[in-house]
């Protein structure tokens, strides 16, 4: 960035700025800083640029110069946004970085990182912001007016509509200040903010906390024993609780809420609301201190200990082993130092927990980032961030974006799981791996923390490149579940099956209910019936744009394509021979929980997956529901999986594990057990013990016997001696590039010669094309290409300059017209 120590010497020079446009273009782009405005060019800030014939962006700032580009003619900047830049230099570090690594425009990186509110275009809709006043527009000028009483007569405008009623080109510093005045939003669904769950807890004046107190109380209520057995129920209660919740003395004694407003009006009662967790199994106070056990305290001392050397350090610690706790106390210290710290989770419904309790200690200076806020409330968090206004930020991936200031410390937990992988659009990142190049950036260090952590993430820390710190012991009194496999054929053989319910979890789930214990039940794939064949001919129902069957839902009444949303009604009668007997095949979530509904009529079933939480709340009003233990039992997909807390779970049934290891995948294995063994985590995580029932077809797998017994270390070692053999991670590195077309003849001679391109730089590093699993999703054919490049002896940047260099080749050859190419960095 080019620096003047006199203003009239910086008018006089000529300054141009390369831009990033939020495009997927390979490069920047060149435009001249007009007259004068040269003091208040910076790298970071948006500018107003035409790119084209008539499309306008806010661009960012990469870079100020004062060479002109060689081969066009600079347009001028329309117009500046900013007062200070909204990115700073470790954030173009790190969009550069993504780029580099994955392979994908600049442009496509800034897409991904700015919300939308920051990113206005010609196509961007603005809509007016709900209950502004007459007198929040008095203060406007004629335009600003002019722009929201069109919005009063069209709920909804395109920047380039409000171009046109102007009669202007740039028209975004206006919208600007209409948004920064909280007068228009951008257009999208606005979704709540989050809120606490708040809970009322009853407790007894102090004139009576001892025993004569307590007896002359009692005498005195002599006529009124409803209010005498309120008080009672308070008597009886208060020995397992400080504070005793409302609706445990209501049902314990009976009495309304007539009886306890009359209790507290006598001054009998005193009342205070509080904040509680809705992912416990219990409503337990959220609490702001807590003490560690002997394993914790250890484990915190070596965390401690390796960061002095180490910038990443690996906690593996069993599931319910008190990580959480670790992290919040690191996360105190951080803070305490004056650092800002991001912690990361992979699903947004696991930040409400952590939110809960990081409250209690940061209140204000605790943010929330992910996509279940709208683009608005996201800007709104990004300018808070960059303007230090919050010490620890809670979020999902998209989170590693955000304009940090002086980041000490990144949390990933549960480091291994796929969530944290962009897969479309472009940019493919992947956010673990983001934040701990993030925390170089900064100097920070990074946690990563699982119960099963990635076959990558283990390795390096067997290593000696990231430290390791092991947590083998649960904390409390809970110990690890009790896992107990059936053989589904023997089961099927002796008659003992009941519709998908071996005899043995069937009475396992009839045991905890009469203890009014919870069950969940895993089945990993939704919908009812995975597929509808003929009987007679064998034809399968499949969807007409993608080369997969369609599931039939019972929700909807109609079948479904899982990849591009297809449906239509379910077929009676078979279109190739008219037949009228059709099979179901297989089933998902819907249809165990429409047999469950006949096996145990009594019991009050819940579904967990993307069909039942479709909706604002979808996936709270589930959970919340079998947390107050208004359901018995549980369906759900790997949904059911993600670090939940439940107290009173005490069996946990596995429909069919065979599912999850037979997946034609190189992680299946891993994933399997990662997936097994997170499920199994959900059972006996307070006082009571868990039982795990894992029915399959080939019990004695070696997954399914590592998982019982809790043998991490096993399934690592065999996994990497395999991965070495056939050069997978973490020995090779893989990139897939998918070669698409609606042509299936063109896109396959396109993949060859893709392919015979690469090989020539590449040699056998280069497999394929070959058709995928699905080899035609929304009309368009795909191959893919498969590159194994060695870790060892060879530069990665190299590999990347040559792929890169490969693609743009292939682009620009006619032959190739129509042909689109997506290439995905560790894909899998």
């Amino acid at each position: 960035m080019l620096e003047f120590t006199e203003g009239n010497a910086a008018a006089r020079v000529t300054l141009f700025v390369e831009v990033v446009l939020p495009l997927a273009i390979s490069k920047t782009y060149t435009y001249r800083v007009p007259n004068g405005w040269n003091a208040d060019i910076a790298v970071g800030k948006r500018v107003i640029v035409q790119f084209g014939k008539n499309k306008v962006y806010s661009a960012i700032i990469y870079r100020v110069t004062d060479r002109p580009p060689e081969l066009y003619e600079a347009k001028y900047i329309l117009d500046l946004l900013d007062d200070s830049p909204i990115v700073d230099d470790a954030q173009l570090r790190l969009w550069d970085w993504i780029s580099m690594y994955y392979l994908c425009a600049l442009g496509e990186v800034m897409q991904a990182a700015l919300p939308a509110a920051l990113k206005l275009a010609s196509e961007t809709k603005i809509v007016a912001a709900t209950g502004s006043s007459a007198a929040d527009r008095s203060a406007l000028n004629d335009k600003e007016y002019l722009i929201l009483d069109a919005l009063d007569i069209s709920s909804e405008l395109k920047v380039s509509d409000i171009v046109k009623l102007l009669g202007q080109k740039t028209v975004f510093p206006l919208l600007k200040k209409l948004f920064d005045k909280g007068l228009i939003l951008i257009s999208e669904e606005i979704l709540p903010k989050y809120k606490p769950k708040m809970k009322v807890f009853i407790g007894l004046h102090d004139d009576y906390a001892d025993d004569l107190g307590r007896k002359l109380l009692l005498d005195s209520l002599g006529n009124a024993p409803k209010q005498q057995d309120a008080v009672l129920a308070y008597i009886q209660l208060s020995r397992q609780y400080t504070k005793v919740p409302k609706a445990d003395i209501m049902e314990a004694s009976g009495c309304s809420s007539a009886i306890m407003a009359a209790l507290v009006e006598k001054g009998i009662f005193t009342v205070e609301e509080r904040a509680v967790s809705r992912l416990d199994g219990e409503d337990v106070e959220i609490a702001g201190d807590f003490t560690f056990n002997d394993a914790q305290s250890k484990a915190f001392g070596k965390i401690k200990e390796q960061f002095a050397t180490k910038d990443v350090v690996l906690l593996h610690g069993v599931t319910a082993s008190g990580k959480t706790q670790l992290y919040i106390r690191l996360i105190e210290e951080a803070v305490a130092n004056g650092s800002n710290v991001l912690y990361l989770l992979p699903e947004i419904a696991l930040t409400t927990q952590i939110t809960e309790r990081l409250r209690l200690h940061f209140g204000s200076k605790l943010g929330v980032y992910h996509s279940r806020f709208n683009d608005n409330e996201r800007a709104e968090v990004w300018h808070k961030v960059l303007n230090n206004e919050y010490s620890v930020v809670v979020g999902a991936r998209s989170a590693v974006f955000l304009p940090f200031r002086a980041l000490g410390l990144v949390v990933v937990d549960e480091e291994h799981e796929t969530s944290y992988k962009q897969f479309d659009p472009a940019p493919r990142y992947h956010a673990r791996d983001t934040a701990i190049y993030l925390g170089h950036i900064h100097g920070a260090k990074v946690l990563l923390g699982s119960a099963t952590p990635a076959i990558e993430s283990y390795y390096n820390a067997r290593a000696g490149k990231y430290g390791l710190v092991e947590l083998k012991q649960r904390f409390g009194n809970s110990r690890l579940p009790e896992i107990v496999t059936v053989n589904i054929s023997e089961e099927s053989r002796k008659g003992a099956m009941h519709s998908y319910f071996s005899g043995t979890l069937l009475q396992e789930m009839e045991s905890a209910l009469a203890q009014q214990q919870q069950v969940i039940l895993f089945q990993n794939r939704r919908g009812h019936t995975p597929l509808l064949q003929c009987k007679t001919c064998g034809y399968i129902a499949k969807c007409i744009q993608c080369d997969v069957s369609l599931t039939y839902h019972k929700s909807s009444g109609k079948l479904h394509c899982h990849y591009c949303g297809f449906s239509e009604d379910p077929i009676q009668v078979c279109p190739a021979c008219g037949s009228t007997h059709i099979e179901s095949k297989g089933f998902g979530t819907e249809r165990v929980e429409e047999e469950l509904e006949t096996l145990l009529p009594n019991a009050r079933i819940a579904r967990l997956d993307l069909d039942s939480t479709r909706g604002k709340h979808g996936f709270d009003r589930v959970l919340n529901a079998f947390d107050e233990q208004r359901y018995d039992i549980l369906v759900g997909t790997q949904m059911v999986a993600k670090g939940l807390d439940f107290g009173k779970v005490s069996v946990i049934g596995i429909i069919n594990a065979d599912g999850l290891i037979n997946y034609p995948d190189f992680r299946a294995y891993e994933r399997a057990f990662s997936l097994l063994a997170q499920v199994s985590g959900r059972a006996g995580r307070r006082n009571s013990n868990g039982k795990v029932i894992v029915q399959s077809y080939a019990p004695s797998h070696r997954i399914i016997q590592q998982v019982i017994q809790n043998d991490y270390e096993g399934m690592f070692m065999t996994e990497v001696t395999e991965r070495k053999h056939y050069a997978y991670p973490p020995f090779f590195r893989l990139f897939k590039i998918d070669v698409k077309h609606k042509e299936q003849q063109a896109v396959y001679d396109a993949a060859r010669r893709l392919a015979a391109s690469l090989r020539e730089g590449l040699g056998q590093r280069v497999y394929g094309p070959e058709a995928p699993l699905v080899g035609r999703v929304r009309n368009h054919y795909i191959y893919s290409i498969l590159l194994k490049v060695e870790r060892a002896g060879i530069s990665i940047t190299k590999v990347k300059e040559l792929v890169k260099v490969t693609l743009l080749h292939f682009e620009a050859n006619k032959a190739n017209k129509g042909v689109r190419v997506q290439i995905d960095v560790d894909p899998y």
